[in-house]
């Protein structure tokens, strides 16, 4: 005991007189935050009366937006420099909605204003034709995004399937037995075992459809309709654009692209804070 007393020795650089005294410099630490970025009101310059208007009727029809409810706020015949000061009020959001069918594309992206969805329709050489849509999700985006389901190939499935056969007959009895507002069914692929046979075998079998969405949030999830009815593959990415979670739901639409309605209704309450600026600025 008394030799290893000996060799024992404390370990410098610590206790008393090792730490500064007061007036001296201490350690320096990296600024932590000390805030976070919150949604502050833009305000454009709008001196045209009729898009102050056009703005009130959106506010009202989010004021009394129901769930299930969409209101339409059409825009055929109003001027290109109404239009411009009136998508800057609106500004932006995370959602975007192509729908692409024969001859005519719909093209819709949602507002800075969650539950406010401005639509832009071609058809052919006609003039594009706008609308304001205020609800959960564009109802047209749903109507339009399945095409009749192909008929089933002829020849036997591809070698090297190990769960598509039975995913494709649930995902097919859940899509004929779908009523409108049932909870939704989700196949989950990133914790299922399957191969990539199985995907393309699926993907085949499944269709594409007509309306593709994109979700920008943390990452982006990017939505696509399948020919078959109700049935979304709805994936996943992180930010570096990696697949991340992969999964077929068969529902009316993905509630990831839907504003909720706690969302409009904070839509409503933001868009009359605008008005009530402009109305201010307005004053002499």
């Amino acid at each position: 005991m008394t030799a290893i007393n000996a060799t024992f020795r404390p370990p410098v650089g610590f206790g008393p007189g090792t730490q500064p005294e007061a007036g001296e410099e201490g350690l320096a630490y990296l600024p932590m935050p000390s805030g976070m970025r919150t949604y502050e009101p833009h305000v454009p310059t709008l001196a045209d009366a009729a898009a102050v208007a056009l703005l009130e009727r959106i506010r009202d029809a989010l004021t009394a937006w129901r769930p299930g409810e969409e209101t339409r706020v059409p825009l055929d015949g109003v001027a290109a420099d109404v239009l411009a000061p009136l998508d800057e009020a609106l500004g932006e959001g995370e959602v975007s909605v192509l729908v692409d069918t024969a001859g005519a594309r719909l093209e819709i992206q949602e507002a800075a204003l969650a539950g406010v969805w401005r639509v832009r329709a071609v058809d052919g050489a006609a003039p594009p034709r706008h609308a304001v849509l205020i609800g959960a999700f564009p109802r047209v985006a749903v109507n339009r995004a399945f095409t009749p389901a192909p008929a089933a190939p002829a020849t036997a499935p591809a070698a090297g399937l190990m769960n598509a056969l039975p995913i494709l007959a649930e995902l097919t009895d859940r899509s004929a037995a779908r009523r409108p507002g049932a909870p939704a069914h989700a196949v989950n692929f990133s914790l299922l075992p399957h191969t990539p046979e199985d995907l393309a075998f699926l993907e085949a079998r499944l269709g594409r459809g007509a309306t593709t969405i994109l979700s920008r949030g943390y990452g982006n999830c990017r939505v696509t309709a399948t020919a078959t009815p109700h049935v979304w593959w709805v994936r996943y990415y992180n930010s570096v654009d990696t697949l991340i979670l992969d999964t077929v739901e068969v529902t009316d639409v993905p509630a990831v692209v839907c504003a909720a309605p706690e969302d409009i209704a904070d839509s409503a309450e933001r868009l009359t804070d605008i008005l009530a600026a402009l109305a201010a600025e307005a004053r002499p």
